[in-house]
C-alpha cells in the first residue's frame, strides 16, 4: 500500500512561506487605524472650513445675518458662535483617548472679516489635521 500525505518537511516550508507573508502584510494592515483616525480629522477640519466659508458669504450679503465675532475672539474656540453651523460634531476642550469628540486648538493669527487663520482639530482617536478658517 502507498501512503497518501505530506511530508514533515513539506509542511514545515508551507508554515515558514505563510509565516514571511504574514510578516510583510501585517505592517501595511495595521497601519490603517492611524490612517482613519487622520481622515475622521480631516473630514472634521473640512466641515469647519466649509461652515466658515457659509457664515462669511452669509455676513457679506446681509450684515445682520451669520454669526460675528469681534477680532479679538478665537474663531478656533470650541464655544464659538458659529460652531453652531458644523452639526452633529462635537467639541470639547480636551479630547479624551478613544472617543469621537474632536479638540481645536488655537488660531494661528488675529481673525479680521475675511481674514483666513488656521485651526489644529485633534481627535480623541488621535487623529489630526489642521483647518481653514475664514473669519466673518
Amino acid at each position: 500500500m502507498k501512503n497518501k500525505g505530506f511530508t514533515l518537511i513539506e509542511l514545515v516550508v508551507v508554515i515558514v512561506i505563510l509565516g514571511i507573508l504574514a510578516a510583510t502584510a501585517l505592517p501595511k494592515f495595521v497601519d490603517f487605524k492611524s490612517d482613519a483616525a487622520n481622515a475622521a480629522a480631516s473630514g472634521v477640519a473640512g466641515s469647519m472650513a466649509s461652515a466658515s466659508a457659509m457664515n462669511y458669504a452669509k455676513r457679506q450679503i446681509s450684515t445682520g445675518a451669520g454669526y460675528s465675532l469681534s477680532p479679538t475672539s478665537n474663531v478656533c474656540s470650541a464655544t464659538s458662535d458659529w460652531m453652531a453651523m458644523v452639526p452633529g460634531i462635537s467639541f470639547v476642550t480636551s479630547a479624551a483617548s478613544g472617543n469621537t469628540q474632536y479638540q481645536l486648538g488655537s488660531a494661528s493669527g488675529a481673525c479680521s472679516s475675511g481674514s483666513i487663520v488656521t485651526c489644529a482639530v485633534t481627535g480623541g482617536n488621535g487623529g489630526t489635521a489642521t483647518a481653514q478658517v475664514t473669519c466673518p
